[in-house]
């Protein structure tokens, strides 16, 4: 009996250690991945990393439950990518809005669904200053949202709609002059939303997985700021705080407040893009070294290596995007910001580069500051004495048994000639005839 009792204890241990195991593997899995706020490269790296996450674990679905207003068409284009690269199955949740490159977004999954209330479209791409894109930039777009509509068996003229004004959809009461913005029933009509569902928990019960694991991703506070630190309108921003903290820092006598705000803005900026996947070390290395040589160029003559570092600072930040109009643009403001930073220091402040000035030699050696490269004579002036040489113009006089080194006013003068000092200038004493007085060879 005691055998007995022992073997089923152990039996019922094993059962109860190995059984909730064997159910947690047979359940299904969702994973649920937010696609909110602006759409830009920070959020491109969260979703990459969902995905990979939702592959490793062997996910049955992902769901991308979409509330944004769009954001970069190249962000969004990347992310059409990564979602149509995956195996796992992808259903779109429409919660609220998907504008613009939202839309896209939510056009490449393979099912649409949409809450009540919600709306998804207006899709026209916009330069940096909010005006209409040039042809090039809107040929693509076009492109690529007819694409993602063609990828997935819906009629591609409304995808385009979206994105143009002049095609007209008389059956959606859309003339020539906006945009297509689909509501959840017209997008049902359209065969653009597979149905309109109250929430996540009605979808998941409409496709079957009511009683799966469902694991909502979360982005962590590295991806926060790297969202943050990598959308279009903070780029410029961060840049211009970093450039006109150094600059206002060059007018300081000491490391301070503007310089560590200067440095902190561009080391969020670097930061938040290596985050993002846009920044690899090479751009951070390319940086430091452009650093180097600036500060090189303080102690080394020349202005080469300045050059070369102003160089290499400027490639480097284009090395932390794929986007080179944009971060073009961010630069100019920068330098912008921190000229006119500049600007105000010196012409409002009165301000001098005091950094600068340490490094360069501002005394002068001048006389009314007490610097003589000579002893000046000028206890010589009115004195007389005997020419030692010939004068031709310049030579030697005897002035009171010293020999000195004069020269005439001009003419040449013969030994033993008698002169008197007219000036002393410097190191220069000046003599001239004296025709009245007899010299020391008519004396003898």
């Amino acid at each position: 009996m005691k055998k007995i009792t022992v073997s089923i204890i152990v039996a019922t241990f094993i059962i109860l250690c190995f059984l909730p195991q064997a159910f947690t593997a047979s359940s299904e899995k969702v994973y649920v991945i937010p696609v909110e706020d602006t759409v830009e490269k920070g959020l491109l790296a969260f979703l990459n990393r969902s995905i990979k996450e939702a592959e490793t674990e062997k996910a049955d679905l992902i769901v991308l439950d979409i509330n944004t207003p769009g954001g970069a068409v190249d962000a969004a284009s990347d992310i059409g990518k990564s979602i149509t690269k995956t195996d796992i199955p992808i259903v779109a949740l429409v919660n609220k809005k998907a504008l613009s490159a939202g839309a896209y977004i939510a056009l490449n999954a393979d099912e649409i669904y949409m809450t009540p209330g919600s709306t998804m479209g207006s899709a026209a791409v916009i330069d940096g200053s909010g005006n209409a894109a040039d042809d090039k930039a809107q040929s693509y777009w076009l492109s690529a949202m007819k694409s993602a509509a063609e990828q997935n068996g819906r009629d591609p003229k409304y995808a385009m709609a979206m994105a143009d004004k002049s095609i007209e959809l008389p059956e959606l009461d859309i003339t020539n002059k906006e945009l297509l913005t689909l509501t959840p029933k017209q997008a049902e009509d359209v065969q653009y939303s597979e149905g309109t569902v109250t929430n996540l928990n009605e979808l998941l019960d409409k496709l079957g997985y009511e009683n799966s694991d469902v694991i909502t991703t979360k982005v962590s506070w590295a991806e926060h700021i790297a969202r943050f630190v990598t959308n279009p309108v903070v780029v410029p921003i961060l840049l211009s705080i970093g450039g006109l903290g150094l600059v206002i820092e060059l007018y300081t006598p000491t490391f301070g407040l503007a310089g560590s705000m200067g440095i902190g803005a561009l080391l969020l900026f670097f930061y938040g893009h290596l985050v993002a996947g846009l920044a690899g070390m090479e751009a951070i290395i390319v940086f430091i070294i452009g650093i180097v040589l600036l500060l090189l160029e303080l102690f080394l003559p020349g202005g080469v290596l300045g050059i070369i570092g102003l160089g290499a600072i400027f490639v480097s930040f284009f090395l932390t995007t794929d986007n080179y109009v944009q971060m073009g643009v961010s630069l100019i403001i920068a330098c912008a910001v921190a000229l006119g930073g500049a600007f105000v220091m010196m012409k409002f402040f009165g301000k001098r580069m005091k950094t600068l000035r340490k490094m360069v030699l501002s005394d002068s050696l001048n006389t009314e500051s007490g610097y003589v490269s000579n002893q000046n004579r000028y206890e010589l002036i009115g004195k007389e004495g005997v020419t030692i040489t010939p004068l031709r113009p310049s030579g030697t006089v005897s002035i009171n048994d010293e020999y000195i080194d004069v020269v005439s006013e001009g003419n040449y003068l013969a030994k033993d000639v008698k002169v008197k000092v007219m000036k002393v200038e410097g190191s220069r004493v000046v003599v001239r005839k004296v025709k009245d007085l007899p010299t020391e060879e008519e004396v003898k």
